[in-house]
């Protein structure tokens, strides 16, 4: 079985080039059954999309050029940017695209490292993806991994996620954030989030809008606000101190040309706009009005940035703790290789074992239960012995480069297959 990755993220693509390929969970679930059954019997996909990164994982027998299928589907994601994207993609293979996903798991990949949504994304995708033996297998390592790493050190404490990371920022502008207005845009766990992280602060959650009125009242009447339609924004906006936006609307939300207006009357008092959607929910130009500010999801890095010192060394433990299950990762899938001859020379002894067995039956009919039992026994006690160590001599080569060269051996010098052809 293969393994193929190609993907952009936040290490080499801006936010203008990732929100290209941003797709939500259910866009992400129809693309990887499409990619599976577009390749025939035995293709396996899972698209893992955030606002961090969107990789592409594919799965199958041979290889036939699975990278560039993976490469191919990651560019039409983007479209007329498919040129601008390309020299920012990575593309990996088998082991390393498995310690890769390990990774990214386990928060090490991540704009701010032991981020706690990743995991829960990278389970989302796999649940609604179409794995198979291969890719269930590597990414079921995958969340044992990032579970380990967070249980075994404390790369997942606080400040270690995007809302927490919009919270701190909002108290840098404001110097303090007590009485502080906020008004959130979208109603999901983002926005839940970001807002539990600003009234932890001292801030108060006025209004929540959302395209539906009812999941915008539903998380409203949690959070001490009142729900209001998208198209109430503009009133919304004009009394609020900060506005945290995170929607999977396709395009702006938030525009100049509709907020503009609504905003002259503030007469320069401070406005924080903090976009956490990819593709952006709010225009950028509205920075050019007095006294706005904007920040999207990579501004974040530098709020990040002063916090990262302290968990440096917990980074280096979950790494070893990773590698050490992409470690295990690559010996399970090198054992493929000799496994099924294993299974085959068992069967060939087994074979042979009962033929002359049979062949000398009538020498036995006199035996009774009890011996006839102990045959048994001693025939197939000879054979696990005579098999014993070439079977893990087998297992041992199996995660080296001769892998391949012994299980060829092996199936030459007992015809292994023979009668099949």
């Amino acid at each position: 079985m293969k393994l193929a990755l190609a993907g952009v993220s936040h290490h080499q693509a801006p936010l203008a080039l990732r929100e290209r390929v941003a797709i939500d969970l259910h866009a992400a679930a129809s693309l990887a059954r499409r990619l599976a059954s577009a390749d025939g019997d035995g293709c396996e996909a899972v698209v893992l999309s955030t606002c961090n990164r969107t990789e592409l994982y594919l799965a199958r027998p041979a290889d036939d050029g699975l990278t560039d299928r993976a490469d191919r589907a990651l560019l039409e994601l983007a479209g007329a940017d498919a040129a601008s994207l390309a020299p920012v993609a990575y593309r990996l293979t088998d082991e390393s695209a498995a310690l890769h996903l390990f990774r990214v798991a386990a928060g090490l990949d991540s704009m701010i490292p032991g981020e706690a949504e990743i995991l829960g994304q990278v389970r989302d995708a796999f649940t609604a993806g179409a794995p198979g033996p291969l890719l269930d297998r590597t990414f079921r390592m995958a969340l044992h991994a990032g579970r380990r790493a967070r249980v075994e050190t404390a790369i997942g404490e606080s400040p270690s996620s995007v809302p927490a990371a919009a919270a701190a920022l909002a108290e840098q502008v404001f110097e303090g954030l007590a009485d502080r207005k906020v008004v959130l845009v979208g109603a999901g766990r983002t926005s839940e989030l970001t807002a539990r992280n600003l009234l932890s602060r001292g801030a108060v959650v006025s209004v929540v809008a959302n395209r539906s009125v009812e999941r915008a009242e539903r998380l409203a009447s949690t959070l001490g606000a009142r729900g209001v339609p998208l198209d109430q924004l503009p009133d919304a906006v004009a009394g609020a101190d900060i506005v945290v936006s995170s929607t999977s609307a396709p395009g702006l939300v938030l525009t100049h040309a509709e907020l503009s207006a609504a905003l002259r009357g503030r007469r320069g008092r401070p406005l924080l706009f903090v976009d956490l959607a990819v593709p952006r929910d709010i225009d950028p130009a509205l920075a050019e009005l007095d006294g706005c500010f904007v920040y999207d999801v990579d501004d974040l890095e530098a709020v990040v940035a002063s916090s990262l010192a302290g968990r440096r060394s917990e980074a280096v433990e979950a790494e070893r703790i990773v590698s050490a299950e992409a470690e295990r990762f690559a010996s399970w899938r090198a054992s493929l290789v000799v496994v099924p001859v294993i299974t085959s020379l068992r069967a060939r002894a087994e074979v042979i074992r009962s033929a002359e067995l049979a062949r000398v039956e009538s020498r036995l009919e006199n035996l009774s239960e009890g011996e006839r039992a102990a045959v048994e026994a001693l025939t197939t006690q000879i054979v696990n012995k005579l098999l014993h160590l070439p079977t893990v001599r087998l297992k041992e080569a199996a995660v080296t480069a001769h892998g391949l060269h012994y299980a060829d051996v092996v199936r030459d010098l007992f015809g292994l297959g023979e009668e099949d052809e």
